[in-house]
């Protein structure tokens, strides 16, 4: 059962928003688009799991996409948190081309690609760290001592993996996404005890819902860009020309010669993930370009967002981004 779906994660979005708002001759765009592509393959690497996931019995596993749990001072995030009675299993997904290298004796991970090397986090560290911030969650709010493992899945099918020094142990622990079920199913004989009861796995999963907190980020402030920088207006959801005109009651952008009857939600998307959480009637007609109190006030009532305030002061925000 899927207990927490997977989603376009926020850093896509904003470095989308990023991109649309940005002048094209923006000194800091190709950064943003290398960084965009890296994370748009990423994600489709965990989509490509999907198919793998939906063969899992669907009563006994319960499955929680890019769960985040709080770690300390920080936020854990992991891919894919597979749950059940008899364990936590972390899936640590890379979507990664070339030759992958895993050094097991000195803890390194790199990438071996038209013979230039290329090193990463590695991944192994990065599940054992999910790991422990999986038994430390349970301990600190009190459920039973649940065994917790994980498994580094390689999603790319044309990728190579590379193992240097021995530890068995970990290697087993290493899998491309086509033996995902038959590694799962080598979990399912190591740990056969059940130590949760049916309660107490609905109780766990309700519970890392609830507590999933998705870290603060600053994009902004990671590439130097300020907004001021950022261009204003409402975008063509077809070619993203900004900013389109209102024209016969409709919005025609002059770029791709199109009418539109509301690009309101995606426009004010780019300004909730980029300027701020709220927004006023003010604060959107500078950003819309509209000069009528009254037509704005119109297209925020229209938005389905929340307001609170009253008059002047009521300002405007969404519950969840995207809403």
């Amino acid at each position: 059962m899927i207990m927490k779906e997977r989603k376009v994660p926020l850093t896509i979005l904003i470095l989308m928003a990023l991109l649309r708002r940005l002048p094209k001759n923006h000194e800091k765009r190709p950064q943003i688009m290398k960084e965009l592509s890296k994370r748009q393959a990423g994600y489709r690497g965990e989509e490509s799991l999907d198919y793998y996931l939906s063969r899992l019995p669907d009563k006994k596993y319960m499955i929680f996409h890019d769960l985040n749990l709080p770690f300390g001072k920080y936020n854990c995030q992991i891919d894919t948190l597979l749950l059940t009675k008899n364990l936590a299993l972390i899936l640590e997904i890379k979507n990664m081309t070339g030759t992958l290298k895993f050094d097991l004796e000195n803890g390194q991970f790199f990438q071996t690609l038209d013979e230039h090397n290329k090193g990463y986090t590695d991944p192994i560290a990065q599940a054992e760290m999910h790991k422990d911030c999986i038994k430390e969650f349970l301990s600190t709010y009190n459920f039973p001592s649940l065994s917790v493992d994980y498994l580094v899945v390689v999603s790319n099918p044309y990728s190579i993996l590379s193992f240097i020094g021995g530890h068995p142990e970990v290697k087993q622990r290493v899998c491309k996404s086509h033996n995902l079920l038959k590694k799962i199913s080598m979990f399912e004989k190591m740990y056969t005890n059940e130590i949760l009861s049916e309660k107490e796995l609905r109780k766990l999963s309700k519970f890392l819902v609830k507590k999933n907190t998705p870290p603060t980020i600053h994009i902004l402030e990671r590439y130097g860009i300020k907004k001021i920088e950022l261009l204003t207006g409402f975008h063509c959801p077809l070619c993203e020309y900004l900013p389109i005109i209102r024209k016969k009651r409709k919005w025609y952008c002059p770029a791709c010669c199109t009418f539109t009857s509301d690009t309101l939600p995606d426009s004010l998307l780019d300004y909730f993930l980029l300027f701020d959480s709220r927004i006023t009637n003010l604060e959107f007609r500078n950003f819309a370009h509209i000069k009528s109190v009254d037509a704005a006030g119109r297209h925020l009532r229209s938005a389905g967002l929340t307001s609170s305030g009253e008059k002047k002061n009521r300002s405007y925000s969404p519950e969840t981004i995207p809403w």
